[in-house]
Formats: structure tokens, sequence, C-alpha cells
């Protein structure tokens, strides 16, 4: 193909240790999460969101759109959340086709109970790997490729504490 940018020896070695960390950190936290609390990570970044927001509620397309899954792969999850009994949906006050997903007091219990192993899963799989001033330079690289991407008018806006500490990850 002519015009194609292939990939040079170093631009080739950046591109397969993003691919294998980032599949092996997810797995990781994926397995730490079953494992422990019978979540998968987006189970768990639902209730992390909710758990921030005003009320421990937020209306489902907010949801969606502060998170890294479909619309459909949203309602499956917050629907296996709700026959868990940590997450009600109910009817938007101010729009009556808006649909407001709602934490429950056993959902935040329940993620109060995860967070500190998920965050020593956290630190274990990535953030004590790194030195500090790599972890600067990998926070301000992901962040560009994920500014990059982000659809317009979308922030990351996640903290992932799970509403329990304001310094973890």
């Amino acid at each position: 193909m002519a015009g194609t940018r292939w990939l040079d020896e170093r631009e080739m070695a950046a591109w397969h240790g993003f691919l294998e960390a980032t599949s092996r950190v997810s797995r990781h936290l994926e397995q730490q999460l079953k494992e422990d609390a019978g979540l998968s990570h987006a189970q768990y970044e639902i209730l992390v969101r909710l758990a921030d927001a005003p009320d421990g509620e937020v209306r489902m397309t907010d949801l969606a759109h502060g998170l890294f899954t479909s619309k459909s792969g949203l309602t499956y999850q917050v629907g296996q959340l709700e026959k868990r009994g940590l997450v009600e949906r109910r009817s938007c006050p101010t729009d009556v086709r808006g649909v407001l997903a709602v934490l429950t007091t056993e959902g935040r219990d329940t993620l109060r109970a995860a967070a500190p192993g998920h965050v020593a899963a956290v630190r274990a799989a990535l953030i004590d790997v790194l030195e500090q001033d790599e972890l600067d330079v990998v926070a301000r690289a992901l962040g560009r490729v994920g500014a990059r991407l982000r659809p317009p008018g979308q922030g990351i806006g996640n903290s992932d504490s799970g509403g329990i500490s304001t310094s973890s990850s």
C-alpha cells in the first residue's frame, strides 16, 4: 500500500507493550473483582459512578456517556446489578422518557467492601510497577490518547474511588 506509514521497531514495541499491558491489567482486575466481590469491572464502574453522584443517582443516558461500554451493555449490567439489589431503576421526575439508575444501600455496602481489594489489585498490576516519573508520563500520554478518541462533549469524570476514598484509584 503506497503511502502507508508502517510502524518502525520503536513504535511496534510501544504498540505491543500497550496491547499486552492493557489486556493483562484488564483480565487481572476483572478476575479480582469476580473472585472478591462477584462483580464485573463494568459493574464496579457503574457502582463507582453512582456512589460519586449526588444522591447516588444518574440518568442512564448520562451514565452511558461516562462509561466505556455501549448503551445496551450498560442496560444489561444495570439489570444484573438490579437483580442483586445493588441498583434500582426509577423514572426521572423531570423527564418522562428518562430513567435513573440509583445506588441502593446494599450497593454502597458492596462497593465499600470491594474497593480495598480493587485498589490493591490496581496498585499491584500497574501503579506500584511504575516509577513516579513514569506514572506522570503514562497519565499524560494515555490521557492525550483518550481525549483524541473521546466523543465531543464527553468528559472522563472517573475517580474509580467508589466514593470511599478521595486519594486512591
